[in-house]
């Protein structure tokens, strides 16, 4: 099996592919046997596990702090959506309302409402009364 250098597109020589490949060999062993410390019965033992407790009380700890600030995070989130919809709805409402308040108080809809309870609007000018004072 002859393998090529991918930068000067030529052959390796024996001693460099045998370097190579115990040098991967030596990576695969070396991360073997850290993952046989890891999970090796003399490292897990009871004594390390209540030793280790209030580190892995605190952890869960904050575990449970950090899901339960991301829930409240997402329900205040769902909450300013519904109130600003809310406030859009109410924007809406009240623009509708002033409008129709601006056309119902405009003097002729003023006259026509007065009209059908019999009261007509006034032509003349109104009349200034003065009152005399006597001097004593």
């Amino acid at each position: 099996m002859s393998r090529k250098n991918t930068i000067r597109n030529k052959e390796l020589s024996e001693d460099v592919q045998e370097e190579m490949s115990e040098a991967v060999e030596e990576k695969v062993e070396e991360t073997q046997n850290f993952i046989r410390t890891i999970f090796s019965p003399a490292k897990i033992s009871t004594y390390l596990v209540t030793k280790n407790l209030p580190f892995i009380a605190f952890l869960v700890l904050l575990t449970l702090i950090y899901i339960s600030n991301r829930h409240l995070a997402e329900r205040t989130v769902r909450q300013i959506d519904r109130l600003g919809k809310e406030v859009k709805e109410l924007s809406w409402d009240y623009k509708s309302l002033s409008a129709e308040l601006m056309k119902l108080t405009t003097q002729t809809e003023i006259a026509k409402r007065a009209d059908t309870l019999g009261l007509k609007e006034r032509t003349e000018p109104p009349i200034k009364l003065e009152v005399l004072k006597e001097k004593k």
